[in-house]
Order: C-alpha cells, then structure tokens, then sequence
C-alpha cells in the first residue's frame, strides 16, 4: 500500500469521515475506492456513492480505477456525470440506475436541480481534489450538492493543499473528521529540480524566456514536457513560438472546445505531441502516465501550485525533470519559495546558445483518429487485430488505445505509420469500412 492508503484506508474502513491531505498520484483512489465498495451492496440497485471531481479527465479516470477495483464484486453499475457530454443519454443511463456515480460539480448538480439524479439512498460522499473545485469556483454549487445529500452519510474529503476554504467546507459537511496527512509522495531523489535566471532588462521579457525554453528542450530532449504558463495569452503565444522552430507543441486553455481538449490530451498522452503548454487550470486531471519534465515559463504566484506543478512528474519510480525560468523582477518569488522550503536555490547556467542550430526532436509516436468508437461497438482488441493482423505491424509499435462513442485513437510508432495507416484504410473493424486519418 502506499502511504496514504496505509493512513487513510483504517478509518474509511470504520465508517468515520475523513479529511486526506495528499497529492495527485499518491494512490488516494484506491483508499476512497475500496472503502465506497466495501460499504455498498450491489443487491440494491440504487446510487450510494458519489465522487465528484474538478474536471471531466479525473472523473473518467476515477471511475476507471474503480471499475477494476469493482470487478471481483459483479454487477456493479458505475456511471460518470461530466459536462462536455449531451445530457440526454446520461438521464437515460440514470433511469436504468447506478451503484456510484463520479461526476464533476456542474453536471451533478444540474441532473439534481432537473430531478435525474436520487441521491435520497447514498452513504458515502467523496470529494476528490477539493482545492482544485475551490479554485475552478465550484464553492456555491457544492454547497448545492451537498443540501441534497442525506444527514446519515460516511463524507471523505482529499486534498493536495489545505487553505481556509477546504478548512471552512469541512467544518461545514463533516462529522469529527479524522485528519490523515502524508508527506509528498515523491521522494526528494526522484525529480532533479533546476532554476533559470534570464535577462530581461532590455524589455525582451517573454522573448528570452523563449529562447531559454527552446534551448531546455534542446539540451534534455524530453519525450513529453508539460510548461506551465500563468496566462491563457502566454500559453498561446509560447506554444506558436515552439511551433514555429519545429517543436510538436499544443496549447490547452479554457477557450477550447471539448473535443478539440480531448484530441490534445489525447495526443499529448500517447507520446504524439512533445509538448503541452497549459494554465494551472486547463492542466487539471491531466492523465500522463510518466511524464518526463515539467518547465515553468513564470514562476507560480502561490508557493503550493509551484509544489503541485512539479510534482507532476517524478512519479511511480520514475525520474522527473523539473526547470523554472525567472527573471531579475522575480528574485522576491525566489525568496519566498527559499523560505517556504526552508533550504537555498542554486541557480543554474542555460545551455550555450549554439544549441539553438541543432535539428529539432520529433515524437516517437503518431496518432491515428478512425471515425467509429464505442456506440458502434468497436473495442480496443478490433483496432490492435486489424493492425497486427496479415502483413500488419508488430505488437509492440501499437501505443495507447483510447475510445470515445464516436471515434477512436490510436498511437504507432512513428516509422511504421504509414504501413499503419493503410492496414486500417484497407481493412475492417466489425465488418466495417471507417474513414481513417493521421492527425499528428
């Protein structure tokens, strides 16, 4: 068990309210997880947990993770409420029923207020990431939530950081919770952290800080890089300047369509994109299963997301790379941070501007969308027999297989991407002939 489960799992087991201060990859699904299974009864077919999360990507991979802890019980009925997602075909779901429902904040309650959802039955309610609800301003509608909920309810709450708020939510909806706090779950040895001082003194701010993320690309050559921006502006304009010296990069902010959001994350997960410029916000329930580095083109303005931004990397045993670029403006940050860590920053030297000549990396993968998913019944195994099948590609040049209703992706190694690509055109999947396209 890792350590949170190891705290947290005894007290969820006894039925008591728990507060879980703990990080994104700490293993807490696993502890909430098998505590709400360990309290239901899947005789009775009513809902009896919800878990709520902030964003769409973190429900369907909460509800994933519970669905393989589900499998030894049977006939466990798990749904996702998400927005992003037509509301019809949910309440069709819901009229058919649910054991669990994981959702995010808006879509539940909206399925509340309409009388689609019946929560009069449930006993355990799980707050997953709550600072992260708190921060998207979901407060009001939680609070919305919860006067829907029964009185007699087991409430666990978990939370990287521990602001006011989350202290003033919990004294609001829990009943002598129990605190179970541990230390990060990345050990100080698993992310090698590294700061940039760059000269913005001739007013050539953003440019410079550029050049710097360019030539830290250059240097470590990371298959997958997450850099983090303070505004959706930035984010823009950085990933158009990596775009135009040749990186695969993609930009991920708030004025993005869902689909277009799920393409990217889709791309950047399965090793197609090198690159992902994000806001704090749009990163959120970001699924990477190792990421490789993570760059800050601006220093964070709260201590804590400079602490979750690079935590996102360095994670089950994997080694993580973690650069901040600052400028002389910045110093006081640098301070702040020293103090809040209680131990020095050592500045490092960029590398030598000559790098910027080199030849660009490309990514290891490609991605092909086929234009059949889940409602017309195809399954990952059809897409990976129709590749590997006849004169098709090795096993081990397939990546990751995601399925929407509609539509499938499928990552393969960049040198076979052709030869994969007419295996799919020229073949079927359930009998059927799907258009099929390269999108990275």
């Amino acid at each position: 068990m890792t350590p949170i489960q190891a705290e947290a799992l005894p007290p969820i087991l006894e039925g008591k309210d728990v507060i879980g201060k703990a990080k994104t990859g700490s293993g807490k699904t696993a502890a909430f997880g098998l505590g709400l299974l360990q309290r239901l009864d899947a005789e009775i077919f009513c809902v009896q947990s919800l878990v709520l999360c902030p964003t769409r990507e973190l429900a369907d991979q909460v509800a994933g993770d519970i669905r393989k802890l589900a499998r030894g019980i049977g006939n466990v009925k798990i749904l996702t409420l998400t927005g992003g997602k037509p509301f019809g075909p949910q309440k069709g779901s819901l009229e058919h029923g649910a054991h669990i429902i994981v959702g995010t904040p808006g879509r539940v309650e909206d399925h509340l207020r309409r009388g689609t959802l019946d929560i009069r039955d449930l006993n355990c309610f799980v707050l997953d990431e709550a600072d992260r609800m708190l921060d998207a301003g979901f407060e009001d509608t939680l609070d919305e939530i919860v006067d829907y909920l029964p009185e007699q309810r087991q409430t666990l709450l978990f939370s990287a950081t521990y602001p006011d708020t989350i202290k003033a939510m919990s004294q609001r909806i829990m009943i002598e919770p129990c605190t179970v706090e541990v230390s990060d779950a990345h050990g100080n040895d698993s992310i090698e952290e590294l700061f940039y001082e760059i000269d913005s003194s001739g007013g050539n701010d953003i440019e410079q800080r550029i050049i710097a993320l360019r030539l830290l690309l250059l240097e470590y050559r990371p298959e997958s890089t997450l850099i983090f921006c303070n505004t959706k502006k930035d984010v823009k304009g950085v990933a158009g300047s990596l775009k135009l010296s040749g990186f695969k990069a993609m930009a991920l902010h708030g004025d993005l369509e869902q689909k277009d959001r799920d393409r990217i994350l889709v791309l950047f997960a399965n090793k197609s994109t090198s690159v992902l410029v994000a806001t704090d916000v749009a990163a959120r329930g970001l699924d990477v299963d190792k990421l490789d580095a993570v760059f800050n083109f601006q220093l964070a303005h709260e201590l804590d997301v400079h602490t979750h931004r690079i935590g996102r990397t360095g994670r089950a045993g994997n080694k993580g790379l973690a650069c901040t670029i600052f400028s002389k403006n910045e110093q006081y940050r640098i301070k702040r941070l020293e103090k809040h860590r209680d131990k020095g920053i050592s500045v490092a030297s960029l590398p030598p501007r000559e790098l910027l000549d080199q030849i660009v990396f490309r990514p290891p993968m490609v991605t092909l969308k086929i234009d059949g998913g889940k409602k017309n019944k195809v399954r990952p195994g059809d897409i990976l027999g129709a590749l590997t099948g006849e004169n098709g590609i090795a096993g081990t040049e397939v990546g990751k297989i995601v399925i929407f209703d509609f539509s499938a992706y499928v990552a393969v190694s960049a040198k076979v991407a052709n030869n994969a690509l007419k295996k799919l055109e020229t073949g079927k999947l359930k009998g059927k002939v799907f258009r099929v396209q390269r999108i990275s």
